[in-house]
């Protein structure tokens, strides 16, 4: 009996949160739950739990490099998505890394953590704009983020084009730009500066969305992975992202996580 053909394959590249609620753990999760084969190149370790981030340790650029190639070289990915990349050095590696990849990569430009702690060296801002930036098929920043890479600053919906069509500047296909710190309901751009998709959620009164950003970018990749075009695979991402914020659940002290197996098992909270 032959063994069964490998799902889609998706490569992330991003940092390990101890708690599980973000980062690496996060990803391969959301990959799980969307029917991917998720793999992982990890950039930095961070002690981090429901509070905060309490230490972060960077690996060396030639472990990046080393994980990277025995990956791809190896199996293969049908998509990236790269998140927490800390270091000028680590993002100029990445971004060369990438430059070659010939698939789809979608950019979650982590700057800060949920809890406001620094996740990316002011030194590497140059770097995400100049080198990252330019590679990405989608970039995903969220306000802040958008604010820190371009100057721009959204505090209404309608300033929302001004903000993409900023980061679009640097080099991306498509922007993402995330605008779930408005008031209302969650409503995100999409556009490659000609197209634009506007996606709108409902805004759930619920604190525990630990590991949101990673979870969105994570499923754009594997939307993308699967075939779909960006626009198709970025309403995907944003409906199963909304359904595993709602059934975000408490752990620890903090903000808990949001349930990436939210749709996997009957009984599990929420949905949408």
């Amino acid at each position: 009996m032959s063994a069964p053909a490998a799902p889609p394959r998706v490569l992330t590249v991003a940092g390990s949160d101890s708690g599980g609620g973000a980062g690496i753990q996060a990803d391969l999760k959301t990959m799980l739950a969307l029917g991917v084969h998720g793999m992982s190149v990890i950039t930095a370790v961070t002690a981090q739990n429901s509070l905060g981030v309490q230490g972060a340790w960077e690996l060396p650029v030639e472990a990046v490099r080393a994980q990277y190639r025995s990956v791809v070289d190896d199996v293969g990915v049908q998509a990236v998505k790269t998140g927490m990349l800390a270091s000028a050095e680590l993002v100029e590696a990445v971004a060369e890394l990438l430059a070659g990849a010939g698939v789809p990569v979608v950019v979650d430009p982590v700057g800060v953590s949920k809890h406001g702690d620094p996740l990316l060296a002011a030194s590497a801002l140059d770097s995400v704009r100049t080198k990252l930036l330019p590679v990405a098929t989608v970039a995903t920043p969220n306000l802040d983020e958008t604010a820190q890479l371009t100057g721009v600053r959204v505090e209404s919906e309608g300033q929302l084009r001004d903000a993409a069509t900023a980061v679009l500047a640097h080099g991306p296909r498509w922007v993402l730009i995330k605008g779930g710190h408005l008031p209302g309901d969650a409503v995100d751009l999409l556009t490659d500066g000609v197209e634009e998709h506007w996606l709108r959620a409902p805004r759930y009164d619920n604190r525990h969305t630990h590991g949101t950003g990673c979870t969105l970018a994570s499923a754009i990749a594997a939307q993308l992975a699967k075939g779909h075009s960006v626009p198709e695979a970025v309403a995907a991402a944003k409906r199963y992202v909304t359904g595993a914020i709602a059934a975000g659940f408490a752990l620890g002290a903090g903000i808990g996580p949001v349930d990436h197996g939210w749709d996997l098992a009957p009984g599990r909270r929420g949905g949408v």
